[in-house]
């Protein structure tokens, strides 16, 4: 018996591993009905819903790394500004300007996205798209505002 649960693990193993986390529940279920609401939305041809996801996954995978950088950023100054430590001004300096550029290229980079997605969508269809990542940009930032207990902190001031 456990020769046989050996060998199914063997034999599915490949294609576990050939699976990505995206390819996988409810991300990829949740991903391709926003796809679904977004092509219907903006009205997409076969092909401007192709450049699209092309566009989108292409910007998404840089905007990845630099946001990385800017929570490892972020930890840093919280290093440097614990308190009752005595911040070190030039470090606090770097990271300071280090945010800066990674604001710029954040910047630089919807700019790209946009000039790319101008020569495929129309500006009425951009427009759309853009309100549409503004309202979920918004919806996540409630949701993490709830995660991160601020709700919960005024539930609990309240019961002081």
């Amino acid at each position: 018996m456990k020769q046989l649960g050996l060998l199914l693990l063997l034999a599915t193993a490949p294609a576990l591993a050939a699976q990505t986390p995206a390819d996988t529940g409810r991300s990829a279920h949740h991903r391709a009905a926003r796809e679904a609401r977004i092509r219907e939305v903006l009205g997409l041809t076969d092909d401007q819903a192709t450049k699209l996801k092309a566009t989108a996954q292409h910007f998404r995978e840089q905007r990845r790394g630099i946001m990385e950088h800017e929570r490892e950023i972020t930890r840093a100054l919280r290093v440097e500004l614990r308190p009752g430590v005595a911040a070190n001004a030039d470090s606090v300096r770097k990271l300071l300007d280090a945010r800066e550029q990674d604001a710029a290229a954040l910047g630089q980079l919807r700019r790209d996205e946009n000039r790319d997605l101008a020569g495929y969508l129309s500006p009425v269809q951009r427009a759309q798209l853009q309100l549409m990542r503004a309202q979920r940009r918004a919806r996540f930032a409630r949701m993490r505002g709830h995660r991160r207990g601020e709700w919960h902190g005024r539930s609990q001031a309240g019961n002081s």
